[in-house]
């Protein structure tokens, strides 16, 4: 069976949403395929939360339609969740508690039968390459390691797409190259779809296969990496120039637990 002849992982078709008089997503219209890793970047306040909420049934859609793993996002939202996971901007793991108490926490959650519990936690852990301070409190993670924690809960229940809302965000370079080959290693392992937003163009770049450019809750350009920096037309094109040219504007970018906090309540406030 050929890639275009399987039905989409995820489907949207006019995706709105309205605060009031403000519309804040406009009649959004995309797919995302199996096995994908696909990219929203777009300026702050162009929409990419208010979708990434929408879609993980965690804010209702004024009009318009989506659908996970065939289930509609408004009339099927258990089953919707059964298949998604998602990791936040703001901090998700707590910090008072081990990375393997965190990880158990989910697994009630998530309704993990009680046998497999165990070893879907040793599993997470070591896949995020957390095995060696499962036991040590998350206060004392460093940032990256909180993320991949994270990471870590959202894939507790083998989720079928997992939303990934600045997954690097406030990270140094180092934290955040670890993170990127995690996420680079979870669909080869899993199968994973990912659905990413992103301010780090280097990010977009190496992880995704296709980019939606959003600007003012619109797609105003949508494709590859590849056929973004060609569609400028110009010798030597990056991704920041794409982000330029459709947003009219550059990116504006912004540790250990309280600086990772920090940051991403910063980030959260100006989307």
């Amino acid at each position: 069976m050929s890639a275009s002849s399987v039905a989409p992982i995820l489907s949207t078709h006019d995706l709105t949403r309205r605060f009031g008089e403000f519309t804040a997503v406009d009649r959004l219209s995309l797919s995302v395929n199996a096995g994908e890793i696909f990219g929203l970047i777009g300026p702050n306040g162009a929409g990419k939360t208010t979708t990434i909420k929408m879609l993980t049934t965690l804010l209702p859609i004024t009009s318009g339609d989506a659908t996970i793993a065939g289930y509609d996002v408004r009339y099927d939202a258990a089953e919707v969740r059964r298949n998604i996971g998602y990791v936040p901007q703001l901090i998700s793991a707590d910090a008072q508690v081990s990375g393997y108490e965190n990880l158990w926490v989910f697994a009630r959650l998530y309704s993990i039968p009680g046998a497999e519990r165990e070893g879907r936690i040793r599993d997470a852990l070591e896949f995020m390459g957390l095995s060696s301070v499962a036991d040590e409190l998350v206060k004392n993670y460093s940032g990256g390691m909180i993320r991949r924690l994270e990471i870590a809960q959202a894939l507790m229940h083998r989720p079928r797409i997992l939303f990934l809302d600045e997954p690097t965000v406030g990270l140094d370079p180092l934290a955040r190259d670890a993170v990127w080959e995690q996420i680079e290693r979870l669909r080869g392992h899993f199968g994973t779809s990912l659905v990413l937003t992103t301010h780090y163009m280097e990010e977009a770049d190496r992880l995704c296969e296709r980019i939606a450019v959003l600007h003012r809750g619109k797609v105003v350009a949508l494709g590859t990496p590849a056929d973004l920096k060609a569609s400028l037309g110009r010798a030597g094109t990056t991704l920041q120039d794409v982000f330029i040219h459709y947003a009219g504007e550059e990116v504006e970018l912004s540790g250990g637990y309280r600086e990772a906090g920090r940051t991403r309540r910063v980030a959260v406030r100006l989307e």
